[in-house]
């Protein structure tokens, strides 16, 4: 019931920036937080940053200073702004939502996800 939509990657030199965005709908109020996770070439997906409903935030260590998630009032679009790209950060970027079924139950929702390439 929860549907997501990931925009905004593409093809930027090392040092640049990009903005990620990405459009949850359907029960929106039901979702607790959401995050940004990736996934390079070789390698298993991994944790980005997340942002919980009351705006808390935090990030992984390989981001923090250069990277920054936000969101509008209603949960929705959840951004990942990301400056001083790197090569390393060259990976499919997957928006993720941790969404209530009932009052103690959530699970989590996936993003098709978007491509971010960095050259050197």
């Amino acid at each position: 019931q929860v549907q997501l939509v990931e925009s905004g990657g593409g093809l930027v030199l090392a040092g640049g920036s990009l903005r990620l965005s990405c459009a949850a709908s359907g029960n929106i109020f039901s979702i607790n937080a959401m995050g940004w996770y990736r996934q390079a070439p070789g390698n298993k997906r991994e944790w980005v940053a997340s942002i919980t409903s009351g705006g808390s935030t935090n990030y992984a260590d390989s981001v923090k200073g250069r990277f920054t998630i936000s969101r509008d009032n209603a949960r929705t679009p959840v951004y990942l702004q990301m400056n001083s790209l790197k090569p390393e950060d060259t990976a499919v970027y997957y928006c993720a939502a941790e969404a209530f079924t009932d009052s103690y139950t959530t699970k989590e929702i996936w993003g098709q996800g978007t491509q971010v390439t960095v050259s050197s």
